[in-house]
């Protein structure tokens, strides 16, 4: 690439008089800026979420170990992972909206391959260590044979390697909490599976970010595969204006030619093009490509080139030649950006009509599970007529405190609880089995061949809060048959 010379420079228009740069941004912020506070905001989030608890409970925790979903502060069992399905359409449903109306721009702007790219090239090489001149040539190679540079190099991959278990540890935290994770990681001989997936993740980490970089998200990542698919004409995304800058690329798709490198050439073609083929543009750009070749793949909507683009033009007054705006608007200027089209209310309808229904459901969560199993013995018969059925209980307190509890059976006052005869304590999350056995003396079917299924219904409740805390499952007591109650009877 070739930046235009001191001699381009007479061939400008006279129109294109410098003005004053500084004045003429006044009051302008980077892009580059505003993605910087966002990482620190992500980041801050990111790292204290995880220690935030409201009544023992997480935001967010996907807690193998126990068994357990932590969301919005609200703990669901196993049992109780019908929320599941609706998060992971939340998610994708999301993403389909966010791409529809703004492009990539989670990769630019909150993607965790995006932010940790920045803190290690621009912070780390940049910033601190001076490994490269400048944050806006990103297209640099640093020469390693330089016994200086490489020991920087070093001194980064050695910084970036504690941060990457850093980030690696706080990734595990929305599966194993912060409370427990220290507490295994203190005893990695009886934790094997966990320790294994932190130095895995830290080490994937240090890969990425040091060696495949970019490349990541150009050719490895599924998302840039099926944007295509989700941008239309209104897509926001970072759009090089070629009516104003002039064409730079000739033919289309795979035909396109290579780009004009010097302004003398640019303005032979187009007299009237802005651009000045100072390529600024393209040696910012993270993933190696020019904006002014229209949508790529590639372009992950970081805005670095805009704000390139925006501090050249301004020496000459005029706006930036790219501009993060939609074809319609910038390429073609066939009228403003349409945020409200039918696809994006279609989108984001479906997102309100799944968070509704996420939000109901999770309003009918059980503070006490409660499974009933018939045991294998159908009945047991005594000589005076009575009429008895065992059952296992396993009764859970998925409550944030301990509870008493007890139940009742509906559905028929003939059948009488036998065993247990009181209620019981159960402490916070923990589970307890009961042998329950349930009688009747009176004749409830009068079936000559078979055995009947009387349907019951469990009524089981806190008797320290009823209202709260209140179960109902259905099961069945089994009568014997007129023949078989005979028989028994007699003997």
């Amino acid at each position: 690439m070739q930046e235009a010379t001191l001699e381009n420079e007479n061939l400008k228009k006279p129109k294109e008089k410098k003005v004053n740069a500084k004045e003429y941004l006044k009051g302008w912020i980077p892009y580059r800026i505003k993605r910087y506070w966002m990482y620190v905001a992500i980041s801050i989030i990111s790292l204290i979420l995880p220690w935030i608890r409201i009544n023992g409970n997480h935001f967010f925790l996907l807690n193998f170990d126990h068994k357990q979903l932590h969301f919005f502060f609200v703990r669901f069992d196993m049992q109780e992972l019908y929320l599941m399905p609706f998060l992971l359409m939340l998610l994708f449903l999301g993403i389909f909206a966010l791409t529809s109306v703004g492009g990539r721009v989670w990769c630019g702007w909150a993607c965790p391959q995006t932010i940790f790219r920045v803190l290690y090239r621009d912070l780390i090489e940049t910033k601190l260590l001076h490994l490269y001149k400048r944050i806006s040539n990103k297209q640099q190679e640093v020469d390693l044979s330089k016994p200086e540079n490489m020991t920087k190099k070093i001194i980064a991959i050695a910084i970036w390697s504690i941060l990457a278990f850093i980030a690696a540890a706080d990734f595990l935290w929305y599966f194993v909490p912060p409370e427990d994770f220290f507490k295994y990681i203190q005893d990695p001989s009886n934790h094997t599976v966990l320790m294994g997936f932190w130095i895995g993740v830290a080490l994937f980490l240090i890969a990425d970010v040091v060696f495949i970089k970019e490349n990541f998200c150009v050719y490895i990542c599924p998302y840039s595969r099926v944007q295509s698919v989700l941008y239309d004409d209104d897509t926001i995304m970072a759009v090089y204006d070629p009516i104003r800058g002039g064409q730079i690329y000739e033919g289309e798709g795979n035909e396109r030619h290579k780009a004009v490198h010097k302004r003398k050439e640019l303005l032979e073609k187009n007299p009237d093009a802005e651009c000045i083929a100072c390529e600024k543009c393209v040696t910012v750009c993270p993933t190696h490509i020019d904006i002014r070749k229209g949508l790529q793949l590639e372009c992950i909507n970081c805005l670095e080139c805009v704000d390139a683009c925006t501090e050249v033009q301004a020496a000459y007054g005029r706006p930036s030649l790219v501009q993060w705006s939609s074809e319609r608007e910038a390429l073609r200027h066939e009228g403003k950006t349409r945020y409200l089209r039918p696809k994006v209310i279609a989108y984001f309808t479906v997102l309100a009509i799944v968070l509704g229904m996420l939000f109901f459901m999770g309003s009918k969560k059980e503070h006490m599970l409660l499974n009933v199993n018939k045991t294998t013995r159908l009945y047991k018969i005594y000589p005076d007529g009575r009429v008895e059925n065992d059952y296992v209980f396993l009764f859970q307190n998925t409550d944030n405190k301990p509870h008493k509890y007890y139940f009742e059976v509906q559905g028929n006052d003939k059948i009488k609880i036998v065993r247990p005869k009181e209620a019981f304590h159960l402490a916070s999350e923990y589970k307890k089995k009961k042998i329950v056995v349930l009688e009747t003396k009176d004749i409830l079917a009068k079936n000559e061949a078979k055995d009947v299924p009387i349907p019951i219904t469990i009524h089981a409740y806190a008797v320290d809060d009823p209202k709260k805390i209140s179960v109902f499952r259905k099961t069945v007591f089994v009568y014997p048959s007129v023949t078989e109650l005979k028989n028994k009877v007699k003997k």
